[in-house]
């Protein structure tokens, strides 16, 4: 076998190679080692390191090569002849590195649910240790690539990404909602959590980037969660309620049977579409298309009810300290204030579910309920225990003799009711406190 003269690599230029072993391994002490600048080199004999060698052009001799008398017993001078692994290691710092993880879950606390989200962005590494890199992650390899980085560590790496994610929006009680805000802090705390992990292989992470968090759509699960969130959006924009949503569905349902069937189904289907497009027409050209604050919504967090349900419940069981929404600001307030405290508008509850409506409003937003014929409610009160309607002034219910008067700290200076310290306007006659 013949001695090799000159060792030296250049890479070809195609996928990034991190380290290289060089073919042939019959070198002597004449041999010329030559390293580009980017570059180091490493000898290996009989499993030992015998040296380091920087850029530049090196002759592998006894006196750059002290080991070699040791390991061989070579003498200094002559062309001696000895068995060695010659590596190079390109310690440029690559371009770009992707990484992307998917089906991480975490309990957001924008919606209150269990969320699949999936992140990525990109990385970059660089050698700073050539032995340890040679020794910790490339192994028994002959090239050591990109693709091999990658797919070798990245079983420890994905899992430190997640957790470290998960640890970031938890600890900061930071939602999907909100997230996009903070990639470049999410960015940095990752940069500094993962530097220790490449450190153990020699590695020095130099960037490290979040590019996007979204919603992972790429199981059955998180389509759904996701058709949801897009569906509850679109909501939010148009103006309209969960409730109309569903009335809208009916009735497109109902007119694609127009006219099919041997049995009238045809025309029954028609016939109840006509009528809930025209009740849903009667209430958006009445102000009733309102925000959407009765939608239901993922927050467990607010143990309300939608808006038409609590008025239900509260007027067959008489619970007095039922809320409703007020349509005027969309706060909440009890059904025994005859005015919002907030905004002073005057509650025109339903006859049926107790729901406040608009001045205007012909039907009821929650339940359709027609307000034309029962306008006088607006001039009653509401009994809080049993939700009958009073005369205004009435110190005690007709029907169950309950007491109307609230105990607060503070009195009205107009008509003399006790009304809370927090409340704006006085919940019986709409003075301004």
């Amino acid at each position: 076998m013949a001695l090799i003269d000159v060792v030296t690599w250049t890479p070809d230029g195609g996928e990034f190679i991190f380290a290289y072993k060089y073919p042939e391994s019959n070198l002597s002490t004449y041999t010329q080692l030559v390293v580009y600048e980017s570059q180091e080199a490493l000898l290996f004999s009989k499993g030992e390191l015998m040296g380091q060698f920087g850029p530049g052009k090196h002759q592998l001799n006894t006196e750059n090569l002290p080991i070699l008398s040791s390991l061989y017993g070579l003498p200094f001078g002559g062309k001696n002849p000895f068995l060695a692994e010659v590596w190079f290691v390109n310690k440029l710092l690559p371009a770009n590195l992707a990484w992307k993880i998917n089906r991480m879950t975490i309990h957001d606390v924008d919606y209150d649910t269990q969320l699949p989200l999936t992140a990525f962005g990109q990385y970059g590494v660089k050698v700073i240790n050539s032995a340890r890199f040679l020794k910790r992650l490339v192994g028994t390899k002959n090239v050591f690539t990109q693709s091999d980085m990658v797919s070798q560590a990245w079983g420890e790496f994905s899992t430190k990404v997640k957790s470290t994610v998960v640890q970031f929006m938890t600890t900061n009680r930071v939602g999907f909602k909100y997230i996009s805000a903070y990639l470049d802090q999410l960015s940095n705390y990752l940069k500094d959590n993962l530097t220790p992990f490449w450190e153990e292989y020699g590695l020095e992470l130099t960037k490290f980037y979040v590019s996007s968090i979204d919603i992972d759509d790429s199981t059955p699960d998180g389509r759904k969660v996701k058709n949801a969130l897009s569906e509850q959006s679109s909501m939010s924009i148009t103006g309209h309620t969960w409730q109309q949503e569903r009335a809208f569905g009916m009735a497109e349902q109902a007119i694609g049977k127009m006219g099919g069937g041997n049995n009238g189904g045809g025309l029954l289907g028609s016939i109840m579409a006509l009528n809930m497009m025209n009740n849903m027409q009667s209430q958006m050209g009445n102000g009733m298309m309102q925000s959407n604050y009765n939608q239901p919504h993922f927050n467990s967090r607010d143990t309300s009810t939608p808006q038409g349900q609590t008025g239900q419940m509260g007027m067959a069981g008489g619970d007095s300290n039922r809320m409703i929404f007020c349509a005027g600001c969309s706060k909440k307030h009890s059904v025994a204030e005859r005015f919002c405290p907030h905004c002073g508008k005057e509650y025109r509850p339903c006859p049926s579910c107790g729901a406040d409506n608009l001045e205007n409003a012909k039907r009821c937003i929650s339940c359709g309920t027609s307000l034309v014929q029962n306008s006088q409610s607006a001039s009653c009160n509401i009994c809080p225990s049993c939700g009958a309607q009073v005369a205004l002034g009435a110190a005690f219910c007709s029907s169950c003799g309950a007491s109307l008067q609230q105990q607060a700290k503070n009195v009205c200076s107009r008509c003399g009711t006790a009304v809370d310290p927090k409340q704006k306007f006085c919940p019986t006659c709409g003075n301004k406190l």
